[in-house]
């Protein structure tokens, strides 16, 4: 970990209510933030999930650990906050990892709405 610091990245997806959505929709976004970033699996310290009340027919953490095949890598999942006129349908993560630079945060399928000033 020569010369990397801890930063954390962002990312959001929107997906439909079903296991095999809530399954494409978490490797979807790990596989776009890991080829616009630049850390190693090694170097994650964490991964923290949440997910908005409606979807509830599987746990992101469920779907990355049996998707993305790492085992070695902390999980967390909870409920967002009900806010009134929220998005639906998605799925947040928070990456935290040492890395030699600060990450690129990705919103996918709709979520872009949620941080334009964090997005292309």
């Amino acid at each position: 970990m020569k010369n990397k610091r801890l930063f954390a990245i962002r990312g959001a997806i929107c997906c439909e209510n079903t296991k095999n959505d809530i399954d494409n929709a978490v490797k979807n976004l790990f596989d776009k933030i890991y080829e616009n970033n630049f850390f190693e699996i090694d170097d994650i310290v964490s991964i923290q999930f949440t997910v908005t009340p409606d979807l509830d027919e599987k746990n992101p953490c469920t779907s990355f650990r049996q998707m993305c095949n790492i085992s070695s890598v902390p999980l967390f999942c909870c409920a967002e906050p009900v806010v009134k006129d929220m998005l639906p349908k998605v799925i947040r993560v928070l990456i935290t990892s040492y890395m030699a630079e600060k990450g690129k945060n990705i919103y996918l399928n709709g979520a872009e709405v949620l941080r334009p000033d964090l997005t292309e």
